[in-house]
């Protein structure tokens, strides 16, 4: 019995069943924690969404910012990319129970010995105030203005947590740090812009897990989203996105004493 986190899948099916089987992931024994970003981009996103959705019961998954892209577009909301695969999800017959089901996932995790987001979390905040946050965003898109709340989901202000935001503004902050950030500047606010490797960053810069008096430190955060970070284990943040969709590697993780597994992969982003 294991617990295996897989970073970002973004549509790569095929790697991801391989993935599954070189680890003997077995469904009813092992438990599978998804970092997000299950769809877009790859080639076979319904593929992966069907997957998940067959086999919930012993998945944890959080949203990505993929996913909530999807959620978006699927209601009218939102620039669809040249490159986004998201069509096959859309027109599918079994679209909508999908989707509704991806909407009440939630936008982080945590047990007694770790805790999954997506992207990460901002300094100001501990692991029991980072839950409370997403819990505001989950009850916001599974409940019945989840599209009032779609619609008003793009955008990159506010940059600074504040008790003092009320509303869409506290909401978008929340769902940008855990979904979209990588970086923060030193004083504490959230970069939306840099998306490079690390040792590239403009000194105003720190990747978000070192920053200065981070109050989630000492409780494992697993995350994805940053592939040209690659896979980074250190004692309290355990990046896995290795960058499949890219011709990197898709990883898994078990849990119980940090052992990585890497598949390599060919480039499966889709061409526009």
């Amino acid at each position: 019995m294991a617990t295996y986190a897989i970073g970002d899948i973004q549509g790569c099916f095929g790697p991801f069943q391989q993935l599954l089987r070189e680890i003997d992931f077995q469904p009813g024994r092992d438990t599978l924690w998804l970092t997000g970003d299950l769809v877009n981009r790859g080639p076979a996103s319904l593929e992966v969404l069907r997957w998940v959705f067959r086999h919930q019961d012993c998945v944890e998954m959080v949203l990505g910012n993929h996913d909530l892209h999807l959620l978006a577009v699927a209601e009218g909301f939102g620039k669809v990319h040249a490159d986004d695969t998201l069509l096959d999800i859309l027109n599918a017959a079994d679209g909508k129970l999908l989707l509704d089901w991806l909407r009440c996932q939630p936008l982080m995790i945590a047990t007694e010995g770790a805790a999954m987001v997506h992207a990460g979390l901002l300094p100001d905040w501990s692991i029991g105030k980072a839950m409370r946050l997403a819990a505001e965003v989950e009850a916001e898109l599974s409940g019945p203005h989840h599209r009032a709340f779609l619609s008003r989901l793009y955008g990159n202000k506010p940059v600074r947590w504040s008790e003092d935001l009320k509303g869409m503004d506290r909401l978008r902050l929340v769902v940008n740090a855990m979904t979209r950030m990588r970086m923060v500047t030193r004083d504490g606010e959230i970069d939306l812009a840099f998306k490079g490797e690390r040792e590239d960053a403009p000194p105003n810069l720190v990747p978000w897990f070192e920053a200065a008096h981070r109050k989630s430190e000492g409780t494992p955060i697993v995350c994805g989203h940053w592939s040209a970070l690659g896979l980074m284990l250190s004692e309290d943040v355990w990046a896995i996105d290795t960058g499949c969709l890219w011709g990197g590697s898709l990883t898994a993780l078990r849990l119980e004493d940090r052992q990585p597994f890497s598949l390599p992969c060919l480039a499966e982003r889709a061409i526009a």
